[in-house]
């Protein structure tokens, strides 16, 4: 056998310490068809947490759950949509009242003033209705990708991408999904890997599973039914909650 200089076997533990001291072998990205398949077991019926009743509240929803919860923000649009629930509506009010009326989304500024903007877009070039194409929801302030993919997706049943918010872009990367960082690269990449039909609720499900089992701040690995998958659950061994 190949000796080091100091006598000792290439790629032998060095004195003192035992194979189990050495780094794990790295596992490969999660495969996407396995993955889809386990996530469609665990969360066979997804959808939108945001509470809505038409394709504008579900717009102006969609524009306050950026950087905050949905439970937040369905706490907050509960009392707002009684008052306001349509274009015409919030624009009767002046931006200092919106802001007192989201305050506690966050950013509320920039929010009031986007929605507002977004509602006089809609009135004078959409007829007072929500578009329903990619283009045209980015033409509205506020609406990025993300929250266009979230309309479309859920009012209009189209697929033209995949709704990357913080979850989804946080256990794309912990799965091997992506290296990326930028919501707009990881997008691209997960369309690449998974079926058109499924984008929509792919975005779902893993929305759910940071919330419920993979949390950012306290991951529950033991208990996560995608460990034998996640290269990131290099603690576990390979199968372990599988079976749940």
């Amino acid at each position: 056998m190949k000796r080091t200089g100091s006598g000792r076997e290439a790629g032998a533990p060095p004195p003192g310490a035992s194979a189990a001291d050495s780094p794990p072998t790295p596992r490969p990205p999660a495969d996407p068809e396995r993955l889809l398949v386990e996530l469609r077991i665990l969360y066979p019926d997804p959808r939108c947490e945001l509470e809505y009743s038409t394709p504008f509240e579900l717009l102006v929803a969609t524009i306050l759950s950026a950087q905050c919860t949905d439970v937040r923000v369905n706490q907050v649009t509960a009392d707002l949509f009684r008052k306001c629930r349509t274009p015409e509506a919030f624009l009767a009010l002046s931006q200092e009242e919106l802001e007192q009326e989201i305050h506690s989304t966050g950013f509320f500024r920039n929010k009031a003033k986007n929605i507002l903007g977004a509602c006089r877009r809609i009135l004078e070039a959409y007829g007072g209705q929500v578009p329903d194409s990619m283009e045209e929801l980015l033409t509205l302030p506020g609406v990025a990708r993300k929250t266009a993919n979230v309309v479309l997706g859920n009012i209009f049943g189209k697929a033209e991408g995949i709704a990357v918010d913080t979850h989804v872009q946080r256990l794309s990367r912990l799965l091997g999904l992506t290296s990326e960082t930028d919501p707009v690269r990881i997008e691209r990449e997960l369309m690449a890997l998974f079926p058109r039909e499924e984008w929509t609720n792919l975005s779902h499900r893993l929305i759910l599973h940071g919330r419920r089992v993979c949390a950012a701040r306290r991951p529950d690995c033991p208990r996560c039914a995608l460990n034998s998958l996640c290269p990131s659950a290099r603690d576990l061994p390979v199968g372990a909650g599988s079976e749940q």
